[in-house]
């Protein structure tokens, strides 16, 4: 009971001593002994209106143009297995930007032989996605899927 006591203890002191920046330390300083330098901002955090999202918390998920039928059939037409005899898949996730485009391209896991050189090339060269939306605006989506090689 001691331990647990102490452990309360510490995370309160560690939160209470703990830097925080709020929106009032965002004041403009002037820097010392040098007046042509433009006044530099302290504290202010720049937030990007351009996260990435899930695919399982949003309303509206992207898709293959054509549906997951034809997503299944320009990989099995596109796709060029390195070597004859090999089958498994190759999972590979990427993200869906606002326009359709595929970027950051990654493989987790794959067979071995050039499958996921492959499956990148392939992904690279696909048609352009219907993007995701979330709140009546188009986001960017990541996006996960197994690629079959037979």
């Amino acid at each position: 009971m001691k331990k647990f006591l102490i452990l309360i203890l510490i995370c309160f002191a560690q939160n209470i001593f703990s830097q925080a920046t709020t929106k009032d330390s965002s004041e403009k300083t002037s820097p010392k002994n040098t007046e042509d330098l433009p006044y530099m901002p302290i504290g202010v955090v720049v937030e990007e209106d351009n996260p990435v999202y899930n695919t399982a918390g949003i309303e509206v998920k992207p898709e293959f143009p054509g549906g997951q039928e034809a997503l299944n059939k320009y990989l099995k037409d596109n796709y060029k297995n390195p070597q004859k005899d090999l089958k498994g898949r190759v999972y590979a996730t990427f993200i869906i930007e606002k326009d359709g485009s595929l970027t950051d391209i990654k493989i987790l896991r794959d067979l071995g032989y050039g499958t996921g050189a492959e499956a990148i090339r392939v992904l690279k060269e696909s048609p352009k996605w219907t993007p995701g939306k979330q709140n009546d605006k188009v986001v960017r989506v990541l996006y996960s899927m197994p690629i079959a090689v037979n």
